[in-house]
C-alpha cells in the first residue's frame, strides 16, 4: 500500500480545508454574523452569493475590531458593507501551501479563500495553519524578511537562513523539509528584495514578473547555490523599448541578492542579461528553439529554463507560458527522445557487483559526485517524464508524485523513489554544511560514511537507476 506523503508546502490546499466554512449572504446583519462567529468559535466568516455560492468577500475579527475602533460598529447593517473585499486573496484548491504563503506575505493578509473548479468556495486556510508546518526559527526569520526595510536586515535574514538551515542539518531534520524550508525562506528573501528595489526605479506599465530557474525553480536549493533568474513581460509596446526599461532594475535585484549571499551566476543566467529579459512571445520563441534543436549538449544545457516558476509580479504571464509548454512539447517527439537520452547519459556510480563505481576525477579520486550522477539521474527523469506527460509542475518530488496520480508511473513505489532522492540530498547539504571535501562540496568519499549510510546511499542509487529504465522502456534509448 502506497502511504499518503505528509503535509508540507507542496501539499494542496484542499488537505488544509478541515471543517466546512462559516458563510454568511451579503444582506446578512452584523449582528448574526458576530453571533456565528461566536457560537462557532471562528476568527472570520466568508461572504458568499447566495445563488451561486461564489465568495465574494470576508468578514474577519479584525475588520470587528476596526469598526468598534472607529466608532462605526452598526450591528444592524449588512455585512456586505463592512467585509474585506479588495484585494480577496482567493486559491484553487489544487493550489499548494507553498503559493498560499507567498501570497499571504505579498499581500499582508491573513486568510486565503479556497476554491474548487467552478469558482464555489470549497474553505479557508488561514496563515497560522501553513505556519503550523514550520518550526519556530523559520517564523521568526519569514517575520524579521516581511518587516525589513533596507538592504543591511536583508543581509543578516539571509544569514539567518544558513543558520537556521545549519541547525535543522545538525537536528537530523529531514532533507525534503529542509529545502523546502530554505527555498521558501530565500523566495521570502527575493520577494522583498524586488519590493524594495521596485521602489528605487520608474519601471515601464506593462505587465512582468520574474522567474525562478533551474534548482530554485525547482524548490530545490542547498547550501551552496548560485543565482538563476529572469524576467517574462508583456510586450503591448516594443519588447526593445520594455526590456531597456526593465534591465537596470534586474542588473541591481542581480547585485543585491550578491550582497545577501547568492553568487553572480558564472553562465549570465541571470534576468540582468538581456537574452532572459524577455516578452512573452520571445520567450515562447526560444523554448519552441529548444523543442526543435537537434544537438543533445545545447539541450542539455536548456534544460535549466524548463524548471521556471513565478516568484514576483504577475504570476499569470509564467502560468500562460506554463500551460502553452505543456500543450506544445507533448507532440514533440524527437525532442522528447533526446530529453530522454540526455536523461540517461549520467549513470548513478554502481558498479555490477552492486559496488560504487568511482570516475577519473584526478583532483577528487576515490570520490563520487553526488550531483552529477546522484541527484541529476533523477532530476532529468522527471523533468522528461512531466514535460511528456502534461505535469505543470518542477519539483522533482512533486513531479514524480503528480505522475503517480496520473498513473504514468502506477506500479512504482514513488515513495521509495523520492526518499533515494532526498537521502543524495541530504548527503550534499551534509558535505556542504562540513565543507569535507574543499572546493568538492558535492563530492563524498564512501568510506567515510558508516556502514548503514553506505547501503541506504546504494539503495538510492539503485531508484535512480529505476527511473532511467523506465525512460528507456518508454523511448527505446
Amino acid at each position: 500500500m502506497t502511504r499518503p506523503p505528509p503535509l508540507n508546502l507542496h501539499t494542496p490546499l484542499a488537505a488544509f480545508v478541515r471543517r466546512t466554512p462559516v458563510t454568511a449572504a451579503p444582506e446578512t446583519p452584523l449582528r448574526e454574523v458576530v453571533e456565528m462567529m461566536a457560537g462557532e468559535r471562528v476568527g472570520s466568516v466568508v461572504v458568499v452569493e447566495s445563488e451561486s455560492q461564489r465568495p465574494i468577500g470576508i468578514f474577519t475579527l479584525r475588520d470587528l475590531l476596526r469598526l468598534v475602533a472607529a466608532g462605526g460598529l452598526d450591528l444592524d447593517t449588512m455585512v456586505a458593507g463592512a467585509m474585506t473585499d479588495s484585494g480577496l486573496i482567493m486559491l484553487h484548491w489544487r493550489s499548494t501551501a507553498y503559493q498560499a504563503e507567498i501570497m499571504l506575505a505579498r499581500h499582508g493578509v491573513h486568510h486565503v479563500i479556497v476554491v474548487d473548479a467552478t469558482g464555489r468556495l470549497a474553505g479557508i486556510v488561514s496563515q497560522s495553519d501553513i505556519l503550523d508546518l514550520q518550526r519556530g526559527g523559520i517564523k521568526a526569520i519569514a517575520g524579521a524578511i516581511r518587516s525589513a526595510r533596507d538592504m543591511e536586515a536583508l543581509c543578516a535574514a539571509a544569514e539567518d537562513i544558513r543558520r537556521i538551515a545549519r541547525q535543522m542539518l545538525n537536528d537530523g531534520s529531514a532533507a525534503e523539509a529542509l529545502t523546502q524550508s530554505i527555498s521558501t525562506l530565500n523566495d521570502q528573501l527575493a520577494l522583498r528584495i524586488l519590493e524594495l528595489t521596485r521602489l528605487d526605479f520608474a519601471l515601464p506599465k506593462v505587465r512582468w514578473c520574474w522567474v525562478a530557474l533551474g534548482s530554485e525553480g525547482r524548490f530545490e536549493q542547498t547550501l551552496s547555490t548560485d543565482q538563476d533568474n529572469g524576467i517574462l513581460f508583456d510586450a503591448a509596446a516594443d519588447a526593445d523599448i520594455v526590456r531597456a526599461a526593465l534591465l537596470p532594475f534586474a542588473r541591481e535585484v542581480n547585485a543585491r541578492l550578491a550582497h545577501c549571499g547568492f553568487p553572480l551566476c558564472k553562465g549570465e543566467i541571470m534576468a540582468g542579461n538581456p537574452a532572459l529579459c524577455l516578452s512573452l512571445s520571445e520567450w515562447k520563441e526560444r523554448f519552441n528553439g529548444w523543442l526543435r534543436c537537434t544537438n543533445p549538449d545545447a539541450l542539455l544545457n536548456a534544460t535549466i529554463y524548463f524548471d521556471f516558476r513565478p516568484i514576483y509580479g504577475d504570476e499569470n504571464l509564467a502560468e500562460a507560458l506554463r500551460a502553452w509548454l505543456c500543450d506544445a512539447i507533448p507532440e514533440e517527439s524527437a525532442f522528447l527522445r533526446l530529453m530522454a537520452e540526455n536523461a540517461v547519459r549520467a549513470q548513478p556510480p554502481l558498479g555490477l557487483i552492486r559496488e560504487f563505481a568511482f570516475d577519473d576525477n584526478a583532483v577528487f579520486p576515490h570520490t563520487l559526485d553526488l550531483k552529477a550522477f546522484g541527484a541529476r539521474p533523477f532530476v532529468d527523469a522527471a523533468r522528461t517524464l512531466a514535460l511528456a506527460h502534461g505535469v505543470a509542475a518542477t519539483s522533482t518530488a512533486e513531479r514524480l508524485r503528480e505522475l503517480q496520480r496520473q498513473g504514468t508511473l502506477g506500479n512504482e513505489d514513488v515513495e521509495a523513489i523520492i526518499d533515494g532522492f532526498y537521502f543524495i540530498q541530504a548527503l550534499r547539504l551534509r558535505q556542504q554544511h562540513g565543507e569535507t571535501i574543499a572546493g568538492g562540496e558535492n563530492r563524498i568519499d564512501p568510506d567515510t560514511l558508516n556502514e548503514l549510510d553506505r547501503n541506504v546511499l546504494k539503495i538510492a542509487f539503485r531508484q535512480a537507476r529505476k527511473l532511467q529504465q523506465k525512460l528507456q522502456l518508454e523511448y527505446r534509448v
